[in-house]
């Protein structure tokens, strides 16, 4: 499960240094994920995220629906835009 965790986010991380040399620049320690079920919303979050336990189911899922091809070109997270604001307002108190 981790090390599948770590190829995601290494596809993920390469994709955003494409798109940060075309200009979308992406603060350090930080990456974009893509999140929605239909319409998906480019996030910004920081890495230490990856530590979350509730993070990490969601990114089970990812891997679940997408694999490793994610459509967007970053990492793709399929769930509801209130829930994964929910879940990054939670982190971001703790």
């Amino acid at each position: 499960m981790t090390m599948a965790i770590r190829q995601m986010l290494r596809r993920s991380l390469s994709n955003e240094r494409r798109s940060a040399s075309s200009g979308d620049e992406i603060p350090k320690g930080h990456f974009a994920v893509y999140v929605g079920e239909n319409e998906k919303k480019r996030f910004v979050i920081p890495v230490s995220y990856l530590n979350s336990p509730s993070f990490q189911e969601l990114l089970n899922q990812a891997e679940e629906e997408f694999g490793f091809h994610h459509p967007m070109g970053g990492l793709t997270i399929p769930c509801s835009h209130d829930l994964f604001i929910d879940l990054v307002s939670e982190l971001s108190r703790s």
